[in-house]
Formats: C-alpha cells, sequence, structure tokens
C-alpha cells in the first residue's frame, strides 16, 4: 500500500470518530434535563406530604362521649363500716337444772315473752309450796302474838299483870312480824325461781344462736340463746376531724350494701377525736324493717350535708389530671377536632358519677369519657354513629378516610 492510501484512511477514521463523539454528546446533553426535570417533581410531591399531612384519628363507640348538662348534685362526707344490730341480747341461764324442752332454733323470729326453753319446775314448786305454808305459819303465829298483846294490854291496864308480862307479849307481836316478813321474802325468791324455769325472749327479734339441747344439764349463767334485732342496724364510721364539724344529728346518708341502695340518718356523733386516728366517731340508723340487709354487711356510704340543683355538671370519668400540678381538664370535641379544656371544679358527687363546673365547659358541650387510648389536641375523632348517619343524609359513600384524603387535598 503507497503512501496515498494510508493517508486517505487514516483521514477518514478521524473523521467517523468525530461524528460518534459528537452524537453521544448530544444524547448526554438532551438526557440531563430529563433527570432534573425528574429530580424537581420529587421535590414539589415531598413538600405537600410535608405541609398537608394528615391529622390522627381516633374511632369513638357513642358511648364514649357524654354531653355537659345541669344535674342535682350532693355535697357530703364520705364514710364507710359494718352495718351491725341495733342490739345483741344474750339469754342466760338464770337458775342451775335440767332441760326439758326447747322450742326455738336459729333464725327464728320471736316476741319479747315468747317462751324459748323449760326447765324442770319440779324442785322450784317444791320450795314454793313450802314458801308459802312458812308465810301461812308466820301469819298465824302473828295473829296469835296480836290477839295476846290486845288481852295483857286490857289486864295491865286493869292491873291485874305485871308490866313486865305486857312487854313480852309486845315482843312476841314484833317477832311474829319479823319471821312474817322473812316468809314472805323466801317465798318471793322461790317463786322467781318458779318463774325462771320458763326461758322467755326478753326483747323481739330473731335467735342468732342456740347453745343447748333438751336434757343438758344447765349451770347458772350458761348462755343459752342470743336473739338479734335487725329491725334497725347500726353503722359506726370514723369520719377524719376537719371533716366532722359538717356533720350533725339528722343528716340524711346514703349508702349502699351488697349491690343496693339504702337511705339511714346520723343517730349520734361522739364529741371527742380520737387522738391515735384523729377521727370522730359517727353513728348512723338504718331502718331495716324487711330484714334485707344483714348484720355484718360492709357499707359504703355519704352523709349528705348540702344539695345543689341545676348545676353544671360533667362526668367524673370525663376528667382528667395534667402531668405538671395535677390540674383537671377534658378533652372536649369541636365539630370532630379534640381541644383541651382546662376545668375548675366544685362539688364532686360519687353517688351518680358527676362534678360540678365552675369554669372551662358549658351546657351541651361533649367530652371523652373513660380510657379510649392515647388523645392529644387537633386529633379528630370519628364516632360510629354518627359517622354512618351522616353517610346516609348525605348519600356519599365514600368512608372516612376516602374523605379526610379529599380533604387533605383540597
Amino acid at each position: 500500500m503507497n503512501q496515498k492510501t494510508l493517508l486517505r484512511l487514516l483521514t477518514g477514521a478521524v473523521a467517523a470518530s468525530s461524528v460518534l463523539g459528537c452524537g453521544s454528546s448530544s444524547e448526554s446533553a438532551s438526557a440531563a434535563p430529563a433527570e432534573n426535570g425528574a429530580g424537581a417533581g420529587t421535590g414539589r410531591d415531598s413538600a405537600v406530604g410535608r405541609g398537608g399531612r394528615q391529622a390522627p384519628t381516633i374511632t369513638l363507640a357513642p358511648g364514649d362521649v357524654a354531653v355537659v348538662t345541669k344535674e342535682t348534685l350532693e355535697e357530703g362526707t364520705a364514710i364507710t363500716g359494718d352495718l351491725k344490730p341495733i342490739e345483741t341480747v344474750d339469754v342466760r341461764a338464770r337458775l342451775e337444772g335440767d332441760l326439758v324442752s326447747v322450742y326455738v332454733r336459729e333464725g327464728q323470729h320471736v316476741q319479747a315473752g315468747q317462751l324459748l326453753a323449760q326447765f324442770d319446775p319440779s324442785q322450784q314448786r317444791s320450795d314454793q309450796q313450802s314458801a308459802e305454808a312458812d308465810r301461812a305459819s308466820a301469819r298465824t303465829d302473828l295473829a296469835t302474838a296480836q290477839w295476846n298483846l290486845d288481852q295483857s294490854a286490857e289486864l295491865f291496864k286493869a292491873g291485874a299483870i305485871a308490866e313486865r308480862d305486857y312487854k313480852v307479849a309486845q315482843q312476841a307481836v314484833d317477832a311474829a312480824k319479823a319471821r312474817l316478813a322473812a316468809a314472805e321474802a323466801k317465798l318471793h325468791t322461790t317463786s322467781l325461781a318458779s318463774r325462771d324455769t320458763r326461758v322467755v325472749a326478753s326483747t323481739s327479734g330473731i335467735i342468732g344462736t342456740r347453745s343447748i339441747e333438751p336434757g343438758e344439764r344447765v349451770t347458772r349463767g350458761t348462755s343459752m340463746f342470743t336473739i338479734v334485732r335487725n329491725d334497725v342496724l347500726e353503722l359506726a364510721a370514723a369520719v377524719p376531724a376537719r371533716q366532722a364539724n359538717g356533720v350533725r344529728v339528722g343528716q340524711q346518708v346514703h349508702f349502699v350494701a351488697d349491690a343496693k341502695r339504702f337511705d339511714g340518718r346520723v343517730a349520734r356523733v361522739s364529741p371527742t377525736i380520737d387522738p391515735v386516728s384523729r377521727s370522730v366517731t359517727v353513728y348512723v340508723e338504718v331502718r331495716n324493717p324487711d330484714g334485707q340487709l344483714k348484720g355484718g354487711t360492709f357499707a359504703t356510704g355519704r352523709v349528705v350535708s348540702r344539695t345543689l340543683a341545676g348545676v353544671v355538671a360533667v362526668p367524673t370519668s370525663a376528667v382528667r389530671q395534667t402531668q405538671e400540678g395535677g390540674h383537671p381538664f377534658a378533652y372536649r370535641l369541636e365539630g370532630r377536632t379534640l381541644a383541651v379544656a382546662p376545668l375548675e371544679l366544685g362539688v364532686v358527687d360519687e353517688r351518680v358519677g358527676r362534678a360540678e363546673v365552675l369554669s372551662g365547659l358549658s351546657l351541651g358541650d361533649r367530652v371523652i369519657v373513660g380510657n379510649v387510648g392515647t388523645l392529644g389536641v387537633g386529633m379528630q375523632a370519628i364516632i360510629l354513629g354518627e359517622e354512618r348517619t351522616r353517610g346516609t343524609s348525605g348519600g356519599s359513600t365514600q368512608d372516612p378516610a376516602q374523605r379526610t384524603r379529599r380533604g387533605a387535598a383540597r
């Protein structure tokens, strides 16, 4: 190959290389704006997401929302204690003897004077008859001595007997009177013993315990029965001294026992403060004519000091405490958005679960009650029943999430 041919070949290769280089540069230049454009679009999408971020939502049941209403509340002092029968009588044997009959058992109602048991009265009857005979003899002796004294008095006036004989006749009358008095005392004692062979109820009530059986030999003083009078029950409660000044005799008491509500009244208030517990004992009487309450039942109640009618009240389950300072507040629904309402509370009535609102909420406000999870200001609340109602009335079939996304897009 000559030099001219080689030169032409080299020149053509250089030209082709230049053309290829220009094409690659054009493609690269044209590709760069496309990448830059994609990057800019991504940046716009991120900004929209950050600026229009959807607020957290919480789904609530209708029972999780309460309305602030007017209520009648009671202010008072809380009390607790055991209800005890107003009277428990221990019936004991008044003599020693053998029981021949027992007529009642535990749980049986008895009336005052009702026969409960019977001792063998043989010995007591014999003693009583002997005492009656002694009294009759003493009366005869007294009559004889009195006749002798009358005769001696006439003879002494006539001078037929000495004064000494007249004095002896007087002393005989005095001795006869003493013997008659002793005989009558003995008869009274034996009569009591004969009466005590009949064991009777000293009060009306219910037989609590029975400690004897027929045929037993019972000694004097042995406990035979206990009679419980439970038509009236009494609760002895310890009230802190700083609250006792508001408790007065006659005040009404509402309390709960055995999951039932009852009413009572303050019967007595101790005049002294216990030095150990720094409390005052308050005695509450509760009428129990039908025997619904049993002795020993634990009761919780409230002594009512005053009644407030028509006050703005909120459920106590809606009242929450701040972590710093423990100040009360409530979550109020403003449309569907949660807001915090600081509260100033007055009377709290645990009996009905309501608290008086002095400021922070108005009549008709809706608040969140109970423990429904984590709540925060600005959260959106979805109440199930209301959402279905709104969807039906508006004719829309979109679910809440779709409506939320659409609102965020706008």
